[in-house]
């Protein structure tokens, strides 16, 4: 019989370890994505908490702060041009929008669509206003919104006071709840 090499034995060892070391990672990434989930899942965005705060870009190439509203009642709005109901409820949320233009700030933030698509969708629709562009999903996904449209009612004090995820109909009191925001 002959004898093993003397650098077999190592280069198996190596690998054992290599192999161990690649395997506990990989349990490593699997528990981390698993508390990641449950985390973010028992702790959705509710009324009464502090509105998180976000830095953007609007159509206009304007930089928007959620922050320098502060002392202003906001109403958010997230659409996508591909979003029926968006689209359904777009005309109800911009005429809330121009009735209470003096006392709420009203920003609609698009989510994953391109400057040309948005602008495209407001010229067929004869819109004007500025839309925060959230095309990666960045704003949302700090607000934890999983489906559109979603319209969040913030107070002066950064405080978010209403939820509606889904479509705004004429049933919602979203001007009653307007009023007493201001």
């Amino acid at each position: 019989m002959s004898e093993p090499k003397p650098g077999l034995n190592t280069r198996r060892i190596m690998t054992l370890l290599i192999a161990l070391v690649a395997l506990g990672a990989g349990i490593w990434a699997i528990v981390n994505n698993l508390s990641n989930a449950e985390l973010k899942s028992s702790n959705p965005i509710r009324a009464g908490a502090e509105a998180p705060d976000f830095t953007a870009v609007n159509s206009k190439g304007e930089q928007v702060r959620l922050s320098d509203y502060r002392g202003k009642t906001v109403m958010i709005n997230f659409w996508a041009s591909w979003c029926t109901p968006c689209v359904r409820e777009m005309p109800l949320v911009h005429e809330l929008a121009q009735q209470h233009r003096n006392d709420v700030e009203t920003l609609f933030v698009n989510v994953g669509e391109s400057k040309g698509t948005i602008s495209e969708f407001l010229k067929s629709h004869q819109f004007d206003f500025p839309v925060i562009l959230d095309a990666t999903g960045k704003i949302s996904s700090l607000y934890r919104i999983t489906g559109l449209p979603a319209t969040l009612l913030i107070d002066q004090t950064g405080q978010l006071r209403h939820i509606l995820l889904g479509e705004l109909t004429e049933d919602i009191p979203l001007h009653e709840w307007l009023k007493e925001s201001i």
